[in-house]
Parts: structure tokens; C-alpha cells; sequence
């Protein structure tokens, strides 16, 4: 496969992101988009993208589409990476991977089963801080890791009413633990946990204590212990009560130590580099990663994060919900 013809379902605020860097991707054409939404249609048809869908069934029917980017909401994500596996389409599919370890491992058996490529989205992966400190562990330069820590903090399905931003209501579907699966856990724990499994290997045990801030029916913020099969233990910290954006790495070894964060650029900055390339620092990862994923397509080489990665991840996740120290009353 030379050429990647893409097709991308959901355009909400992810969606709208790969599209953009979609359209400007080397060895890729986005040939077809599908939403729900008649107003983010006609963008994408304004963007350059000649086939819209209003179902995304019918983009999976359509044989000038290769692979799809899945950025649906997270109870979406079973059905349609199954259909798009059915209809032997690879998907990229935005994390976490599904709701629960059920749902992931069917979706990982219906890639398999009809030989797809898969890959999640977690673009940590691909940001430059975290992929040097990746080579960093790994040729000894910091000794033998003893303790890590990951946090990433952020407004959470608040953002868009951070300063600066109109005040956009949030989707309902945010709200429900039996659409999304979890709170601030499973939404920005997956990333740091996909990342320090990355780094570290096997999780051989983990115990979390759940804020409930907000009084929501699931966690708005968590703090989970984490031990590592090569030894190594880390605190994740994450969660949803900050009008601001904290997302740091931190590194203490028998010889030295590291500390890695990603920072949102300025506004006037970022509007220069929207405007001048398509994308901006702050989702050069997002960029990246979509780049790769076509260029693994292109060589016929399974992309990583694999789908067994993002079950991985949700598998930790689901232990340290049961693993709760201080149970919500």
C-alpha cells in the first residue's frame, strides 16, 4: 500500500484534529469523513474532503477508504471497530481502547480475526520530552529507576469553559459512567499508565484512591500506586479540577533523575503555527502518531500502541477500580 486512503468517523474536537493533520499528511488522502453533525460536514467538505457520510456505516462500505480513524465517544467504540475490522478496514482508534476488558478483547479479537491492522491513539507516545527520556531508561544514562511519577491534570470535559473559552456546553454522554466507563481514571490515567508501561514493562500490582469532587457517580480525580515486575514503583495523579494543564513525568534513579513535561503553547504562538503548517506544538504528537500509523499501513508493519497495548492498559485500570484504598462512602 503505497498511498493511505483515510477515512475518519467522528469529527468532535478529536476528530476535528486528525482531520486537519489528516489533510496534510505525506503518503495519505482523507477520502471520506462521516458525523452526525450536517454543520462539521460541511467543514470538512469546505477542508477539501469530496465524500461525507452522515452514517458511518456507509463509510465502511465505501472501497476508496483503506483506514479509519475511530474518534467517536468512548460507548461508541465496540460497534464500529468491529464493523470497520468486518469490513477489513485497519482502524486507528482513540483511547481508551473501549469501557471495560470485555469490550477491549473484542475488539482485539475482531482486528485479529480479520487480519486489520489496530493502533491506539495515545500521542504521548510520539512527543519528543517523553520519547527522549524513553532512550534515557533504557541505555542506564539514569541507572536503575526506583521511583516514577506521572501526573496529568487538566479541566477534564470542563475545558471549554476555561478561561478565554466560550462556554460550549459539554455532551451528556461525559457524564455517564455507563458511556464512558470511568471519570478522570480511564480518561487521563490511561495515557500516563500506557506511557509507564511503555517505560517499565509489566505492572505486577496497583492501588488507587478515587476523589469525588464534583459528586459525580464516578472519580473526577484519582492517585494510584503502581509496582513494577522490574521493581520500579510509581504514583499516577490525575484528574479533572484544574482550570490549567499540568502533564509531567518525573524520573529518580540510582544515578541520576529526569523530569519531562508537555506545555501548551501561548495563543498568539499557536495561531502562527496553525496558520503557517496545519498544527501546532502542542499537537505535534497527535500529528506524529497519525503520520506513523500510515506509514506503517504503507510497509505493512504492525503500528504500536497495538490494540493488546490499550487492553493492557484497561486491564490495570479495571484492578486498581477494585483496588480502591479509601472506598467513596
Amino acid at each position: 500500500m503505497k498511498s493511505v486512503r483515510l477515512g475518519i468517523i467522528g469529527l468532535g474536537y478529536i476528530g476535528q484534529i486528525h482531520l486537519r493533520h489528516g489533510l496534510r499528511l505525506g503518503n495519505t488522502e482523507v477520502t471520506a469523513v462521516a458525523d452526525i453533525s450536517a454543520k462539521e460536514l460541511n467543514k470538512a467538505r469546505n477542508a477539501g474532503v469530496k465524500t461525507v457520510f452522515k452514517n458511518y456505516e456507509d463509510l465502511l462500505k465505501n472501497p476508496s477508504v483503506d483506514a479509519v480513524v475511530i474518534a467517536l465517544p468512548t460507548h461508541l467504540h465496540l460497534q464500529c471497530a468491529i464493523q470497520a475490522a468486518e469490513a477489513k478496514k485497519h482502524i486507528f482508534l482513540e483511547k481508551p481502547i473501549a469501557r471495560n476488558v470485555q469490550e477491549a478483547n473484542e475488539i482485539v479479537s475482531a482486528a485479529r480475526k480479520n487480519s486489520v491492522r489496530l493502533m491506539i491513539g495515545y500521542p504521548l507516545r510520539f512527543n519528543k520530552e517523553f520519547r527522549s527520556l524513553k532512550r534515557e531508561i533504557s541505555n542506564g544514562t539514569l541507572g536503575d529507576i526506583e521511583i516514577a511519577q506521572g501526573t496529568y491534570i487538566s479541566a477534564g470535559p470542563f475545558f471549554h469553559r476555561a478561561e478565554g473559552y466560550a462556554p460550549v456546553p459539554v455532551p451528556e454522554w461525559w457524564f455517564s459512567k455507563e458511556l464512558t466507563g470511568g471519570g478522570a481514571l480511564i480518561d487521563l490515567g490511561s495515557h500516563i499508565i500506557n506511557l509507564l508501561q511503555w517505560y517499565f514493562g509489566e505492572i505486577i500490582g496497583i492501588k488507587s484512591c478515587l476523589g469525588y469532587r464534583f459528586n459525580l457517580d464516578f472519580e473526577d480525580s484519582a492517585t494510584c500506586l503502581l509496582k513494577f515486575k522490574c521493581g520500579t514503583r510509581a504514583v499516577v495523579n490525575v484528574g479533572w479540577f484544574l482550570q490549567g494543564y499540568q502533564l509531567k513525568v518525573e524520573m529518580y534513579g540510582t544515578v541520576g533523575q529526569a523530569v519531562r513535561e508537555h506545555k501548551p503553547g501561548g495563543r498568539p504562538k499557536t495561531a502562527v503555527q496553525m496558520l503557517t503548517r496545519g498544527y501546532s506544538d502542542f499537537h505535534k504528537p497527535h500529528f506524529d502518531e497519525l503520520q506513523y500509523f500510515a506509514d506503517c499501513l504503507a510497509h505493512d508493519i504492525s503500528p504500536s500502541p497495538s490494540g493488546e497495548e490499550g487492553l493492557e492498559d484497561l486491564k490495570v485500570i479495571s484492578i486498581a477500580y477494585h483496588n480502591e484504598m479509601f472506598p467513596k462512602p
